[in-house]
């Protein structure tokens, strides 16, 4: 579990200071006020860990080793032309900190790299042992449709597709989780298939196929709201998304209707509760209350975080707090109460 996500001079972000809810954490702002980036910042650190960890015969960590793979995943998940790119500019200040924190101390890490790095980061604090759970990033796209060969190609040649689309990839592959959790897979997995109206199948082809009462339908010819729910479906079929680790979501109302976000609201709290550190970026006004309300029903049981980001001179800055009202007020949201106004009340 991530504690705390420290950052200065970070694309957008001049100084903030991320304290992150246990179960969730939802993130609202204009666009370009960074809440992908901060997603992806924190993504890319975990990623880096598990991927080093999972090596065969992988060693504790080790600065040489970590102050490359570090930079590498980052030019990888965000593309910039080099590394320094990333590093916020402002008069008299061209070096880029960050320092996340995590429940297990062994895994803190802190880095920094200036405007005109390439290949490196300066590792400041070392952690001293490799995350265990592989973290989940779920973009805006779905990615089931070009699933088929989509690692292979995108391993041998280059792809203008960020690292976030090949990682999740290789997740949706791995083979269905079998043994004592399979009564907890199916307690979640059955909301989301009743949502879709069918399941999600792996053929021996290597293409996903919808399955419902009506037969077998290739995935191109599912609608795209089903084929996002479908990833992260399958995600916890194969155990990626149970009882550890993190979930990246952005946009997750994407190309989703109403009843379906209701649907994709649950299972993002059911999962949080499971033992999922959930954490998502939204515009959406209906998602946000969905959350709201099952916080509500479940008062307590949730450690659930909320972070309002605002464009400012000096940066993006940051209101955060245990509830919605803490994250200061977002003109995207506040867009949507007044057209709400303006439709109830048109002669005014």
């Amino acid at each position: 579990m991530i504690r705390s996500l420290h950052v200065e001079n970070f694309t957008v972000f001049g100084e903030a200071e991320l304290d992150f809810g246990g179960h969730l954490n939802v993130f609202v702002g204009e666009n370009g006020t960074g809440k992908t980036h901060a997603l992806k910042l924190a993504y890319a650190i975990l990623a880096t860990s598990w991927e080093e960890g999972r090596k065969p015969g992988a060693a504790p960590p080790t600065k040489a080793a970590l102050q490359t793979r570090l930079a590498d995943k980052l030019v990888s998940v965000f593309r910039p032309e080099t590394l320094g790119r990333l590093a916020r500019r402002r008069q008299g200040r061209e070096r880029c900190d960050v320092r996340m924190t995590c429940a297990n101390e062994a895994w803190d890490v802190s880095f920094s790299f200036s405007s005109q790095s390439k290949s490196d980061v300066t590792i400041d604090t070392l952690p001293t042992e490799w995350i265990d759970a592989a973290p989940a990033y779920l973009p805006t796209r779905e990615l089931l449709t070009i699933y088929p060969g989509f690692v292979s190609v995108y391993e041998n040649h280059y792809l203008e597709f960020d690292e976030t689309w090949r990682d999740t990839c290789l997740l949706l592959g791995a083979p269905l989780k079998r043994g004592i959790k399979e009564k907890r897979i199916r307690e979640l997995l059955g909301p989301l298939e009743e949502a879709m109206g069918g399941s999600i199948e792996l053929d021996k082809n290597g293409r996903f196929y919808f399955r419902s009462g009506n037969g077998r339908m290739e995935m191109p010819l599912v609608a795209e709201g089903l084929r996002k729910l479908g990833m992260l479906a399958r995600l916890i079929a194969t155990g990626a998304l149970l009882d550890k680790g993190c979930l990246f979501w952005d946009e997750p109302e994407a190309n989703l209707n109403p009843r379906l976000i209701k649907k994709v609201a649950s299972s993002i709290v059911e999962l949080s509760l499971g033992g999922i550190q959930v954490f998502i970026a939204t515009h959406s006004l209906f998602l946000l209350r969905e959350i709201e309300m099952l916080l509500a029903r479940r008062e307590g049981e949730i450690d659930a975080r909320f972070f309002g980001l605002h464009l400012s001179d000096a940066g993006v800055s940051v209101q955060q707090g245990p509830s919605v009202d803490d994250m200061g007020a977002i003109a995207a949201l506040d867009e949507e109460l007044e057209q709400s106004d303006r439709f109830l009340s048109p002669g005014d």
